[in-house]
């Protein structure tokens, strides 16, 4: 079905809903665009994730069992591959231990069964969304002291003429990806070349990812070689997944049926490019 869209919003926070009861879709929609989300409505597990291939969304509430076709474990699974800094608020009326556990390895924000009131909803989701922002707001920090210390390098006095390791150079080449680090651009070679301009956080990921082809680096890997910042796990986690997330998009932009920039659960993120 076309999901339906509820009036947009100038917060620009988009919401999708996946349940195959259409008055649940409706109530909690309209509930959710009232407090001035922007909400789409998915009837199955199939239809959100070629939604979330094709959109970029803030959280998803997700049914557990949507008879037939995927249930709700199957869908956070592949969701998480997807978009890995997706919020998953479970909503189910048939909870059970398999499905706390598989929330809890999907990392689902929260669990509410049903029947929960609008109420209950829109608070928990308020509050996941909150707790986002918060996490943004320091990776936002982390990216003006990461601007601040370029600065600083480009300032210093001109060393003696040497050979420029690979990691200093301003364009980086790996067919059929070009970055100019200094533009900030991406470029794919094609029968007709195509751009996009990238942001700070998303130029200095893939260029790490762009210097260890076929390696999967952690997080905090990206965070060390991309800001020449130390941070634990979660600090990492935090700051890089939103970034892979809108990379990934731009990326199949540029190159929709051949994904390059691949996750391996628990692991990190890695670059492969078709052969």
């Amino acid at each position: 079905m076309t999901p339906s869209t509820y009036a947009p919003t100038n917060l620009g926070i988009r919401l999708l809903i996946v349940d195959d009861e259409p008055n649940i879709r409706s109530s909690v929609g309209r509930a959710l665009s009232l407090l001035g989300y922007t909400v789409e409505e998915a009837a199955s597990g199939q239809e959100a994730l070629l939604m979330l291939t094709q959109n970029v969304y803030d959280l998803m509430l997700l049914d557990m069992r949507m008879p037939p076709g995927l249930d709700g474990i199957e869908v956070m699974a592949r969701a998480r591959q997807l978009c890995p800094e997706l919020l998953i608020v479970i909503l189910t009326g048939h909870a059970t231990l398999e499905s706390a556990i598989a929330a809890v390895k999907s990392e689902a924000i929260d669990y509410l069964q049903k029947p929960a009131s609008l109420q209950e909803i829109a608070r928990v989701v308020t509050r996941s969304l909150e707790k986002r922002a918060g996490q943004r707001q320091r990776q936002r920090l982390v990216e003006v002291m990461g601007e601040a210390l370029e600065v600083l390098r480009q300032t210093e006095p001109a060393a003696a003429p040497a050979m420029i390791p690979p990691d200093l150079l301003d364009t980086l080449y790996l067919h059929p990806l070009t970055l100019d680090r200094h533009k900030r651009l991406l470029m794919v070679a094609g029968e007709k070349t195509q751009s996009l301009h990238l942001t700070e956080g998303e130029t200095a990921i893939l260029a790490s990812l762009m210097m260890s082809p076929d390696q999967v680096l952690s997080c905090r890997d990206l965070i060390q070689t991309g800001w020449g910042y130390s941070a634990s796990e979660r600090e990492a986690q935090n700051i890089v997944r939103p970034h892979i997330c809108r990379l990934r998009h731009k990326i199949n932009s540029l190159i929709p049926y051949t994904p390059l920039l691949h996750t391996v659960r628990k692991r990190g993120y890695v670059l492969q490019l078709p052969q």
